[in-house]
């Protein structure tokens, strides 16, 4: 097998500035280096960041890949009812099967590839030596797990390399996307099946009762605070996927290090701020980052804000909109499909490692999602 180097960051800063670039041009805007800086200027969760540059015989650069160690729920995509249980128990035990894990990959939505490689770069070397710096870190550090996410479309091409290493390929949360055909909204709206049709113009009319308006702001980090409020307002309620605690300085970072390309949707009820969609212009993809609302209701704001994403992805020209996990059926109503994702995992624990897979499977159940046919055939 190909020898592959790698050297070992503790911050971005730290790794050689040319070669990172020059392998994540091209590639998502979450393989920059201003996203890892603002990351790792936030004070989210627990996170800490470290980076690995891969380098072929000659010295030359073929991959790069960001990781992190945190605190994580074992039971993350936990069923309902052993969710119900889960909570019980933790009233009594906090940290009930919540392990710190080693984890590669984007450690905030939007979903990518857990690490970019070059062109010609040997997927199996560098997965084995990717694989090789996680377990004796893991070792070292004291983690139980050691995740590598989100594999999407043609990063399955990494599927029987990772097996082979002992990793268990298990489904994560799907992601969904929108595909934006449409020369107008008009067009968008007279696309879809009368039902789904019907539905949308009456959350649109109840919109236009409401006052409802937005604006899109490049600079919000004189909002960052109110911003975040409104997040943990809908982080609070949420009853699906929870893990990443957003700070103020999230917000703020992102407007600052990455304006222009990170933006804020801005909801109005006349004249008041009433929520909010952190979104990004990747390349030819808008992406759904976050959401969030001043207070807690079932007003229609979350469609009227999907609607207003896919009104400006067709004012811009932008063909596709990434619009995230959890919350499927709002998003498929407005025309989103399914993409299934997954992840890699195993342990460093070698005697471990083969219950591994099962026990993660048992304990969690990411939902199943129905496909629906919101639209016409041509």
């Amino acid at each position: 097998m190909t020898r592959v180097r790698t050297a070992v960051f503790d911050h971005i800063a730290e790794v050689p500035a040319a070669a990172w670039d020059a392998l994540g041009a091209g590639h998502s805007l979450v393989y920059s280096r201003r996203f890892w800086e603002i990351l790792e200027h936030s004070g989210i969760n627990d996170f800490r960041y470290r980076y690995i540059l891969f380098s072929d015989a000659a010295d030359q650069p073929i991959g790069i890949a960001g990781f992190y160690s945190i605190t994580t729920d074992l039971a993350i995509f936990a069923p309902p009812a052993l969710r119900k249980l889960l909570t019980q128990l933790r009233r009594l035990f906090p940290n009930f099967l919540k392990f710190s894990i080693l984890e590669c990959g984007t450690p905030v939505t939007p979903s990518s590839d857990p690490f970019v490689l070059a062109p010609d770069a040997p997927g199996a070397a560098v997965c084995k030596a990717l694989d090789e710096v996680l377990q004796d870190i893991a070792r070292r550090d004291g983690q139980l797990l050691i995740v590598m996410r989100d594999f999407e479309g043609a990063a399955w091409t990494h599927q029987a390399d990772l097996e082979t290493l002992g990793y268990h390929w298990l489904e994560s949360m799907p992601n969904t996307y929108v595909e934006v055909t449409w020369p107008t909204t008009e067009a968008y709206i007279a696309a879809m099946r009368s039902h789904y049709r019907r539905k949308l113009l009456r959350y649109l009319a109840q919109g236009r009762e409401q006052q409802f308006r937005y604006e899109i702001r490049d600079d919000f980090a004189d909002l960052a605070e109110t911003l975040h409020r409104q997040w943990q307002v809908v982080h609070e309620q949420a009853d699906e996927y929870q893990r990443e605690v957003l700070t103020p300085a999230f917000y703020r970072e992102l407007s600052q290090r990455l304006a222009g390309k990170v933006k804020v949707m801005l909801f109005y009820r006349q004249d008041a701020l009433v929520g909010h969609i952190l979104l990004m212009l990747d390349g030819d993809l808008m992406r759904f980052m976050f959401f969030g609302r001043q207070q807690a209701a079932h007003d229609g704001l979350w469609i009227y804000g999907g609607y207003a994403l896919i009104e400006t992805a067709i004012r811009l020209g932008i063909p596709r909109i990434e619009f995230g996990f959890t919350t499927y059926d709002l998003k498929q109503e407005l025309g989103a499909t399914i993409s299934p994702v997954r992840m890699a995992l195993r342990t460093a624990r070698r005697i471990l490692n083969p219950f591994v897979g099962p026990v993660f499977h048992l304990l969690n159940r990411p939902p199943e999602v129905a496909v629906r046919h919101v639209f016409r055939k041509p």
